[in-house]
C-alpha cells in the first residue's frame, strides 16, 4: 500500500537539528545571534549601517537576499565582516545555509552575529536559524496593521522595531493601534521606535543588544 511522506516536515526537522547545533556552538563561544526579519524596504540594512560603527561590540553580518550582493557590500564598507547568501528564489534563509556562512567568518573576533533575513514577513518567521532572538522590523510607511496581518512573526519576536519614525509628520500612522496590537500578541517583546538616519532610538537599541549579549554570556 503506497505511503504518503510529508517532505516539508522532514526537511524542517533536519534543519531544526542544524539550528540546535548552531545554538549550542555559539553558546560555547559566547556569541549572540540576532535574526532581523522585515519587509523589503523596512530599513534593515540601514539599521545595521547605523548600529555597527562604534556600538561597543564586535559584529558580523549574514545577508540574505534572493539575488545580488549589494547589501553585503554596504555592510562591508563599515569595516564589518559580511557574508552574502543568495537564495535564488527562496523566500527565507534556513539553518544549513547559515551554518555554511558561519564557516566564512572569523568567529574569534565576533560578539554579535546579525542575520538580515530575506525581505518577507511570513516564511522567515517559521524557520529556526539557531538565533537567540528574532527581531521584527516594521517601518512607519508600511502602516500600523502589520502585527495583526502577520501575527506569527510579532508573537515570536524578542523585540519589535518601528523604523523611519522621522516620517511621522508626513505620513498618517496610528501608533496606539500598532503598539496595542503588538502588546496583545506579545506582551514581553521589547518595543523601540527608531530613525536610523536621525539617530532616534539607536541608544536604546544598542543597550538592548548589550543586555542580550550579557545575558548570553552569563
Amino acid at each position: 500500500m503506497p505511503r504518503r511522506i510529508n517532505i516539508r516536515q522532514a526537511v524542517m526537522a533536519a534543519d531544526e537539528k542544524t539550528a540546535n547545533r548552531l545554538r549550542r556552538d555559539l553558546k560555547e563561544r559566547g556569541i549572540l545571534m540576532v535574526n532581523l526579519i522585515g519587509s523589503p524596504g523596512a530599513g534593515k540594512t540601514t539599521l545595521l549601517e547605523s548600529t555597527l560603527p562604534g556600538a561597543g561590540f564586535r559584529s558580523a553580518v549574514i545577508e540574505g537576499d534572493v539575488a545580488t550582493s549589494r547589501d553585503a557590500e554596504r555592510i562591508a564598507k563599515t569595516g564589518t565582516q559580511a557574508v552574502q547568501i543568495n537564495t535564488h528564489g527562496g523566500c527565507h534563509l534556513e539553518a544549513h545555509l547559515v551554518e555554511k556562512a558561519l564557516m566564512e567568518l572569523t568567529l574569534d573576533m565576533v560578539d554579535i552575529i546579525f542575520i538580515e533575513n530575506v525581505g518577507n514577513l511570513v516564511c522567515p518567521a517559521e524557520f529556526d536559524l539557531g538565533e537567540d532572538h528574532k527581531v521584527a522590523v516594521s517601518s512607519l510607511p508600511e502602516g500600523p496593521d502589520k502585527p495583526l496581518k502577520y501575527p506569527h512573526l510579532f508573537s515570536e519576536a524578542g523585540a519589535v522595531l518601528l523604523t523611519k519614525i522621522d516620517l511621522y509628520q508626513y505620513i498618517p500612522f496610528d501608533k496606539d493601534l500598532f503598539w496595542g496590537d503588538v502588546t496583545r500578541l506579545n506582551p514581553s517583546a521589547e518595543k523601540i521606535e527608531i530613525s536610523a538616519s536621525a539617530g532616534d532610538g539607536m541608544q536604546e537599541w544598542n543597550e538592548l543588544l548589550s543586555r542580550w549579549l550579557g545575558d548570553k554570556r552569563r
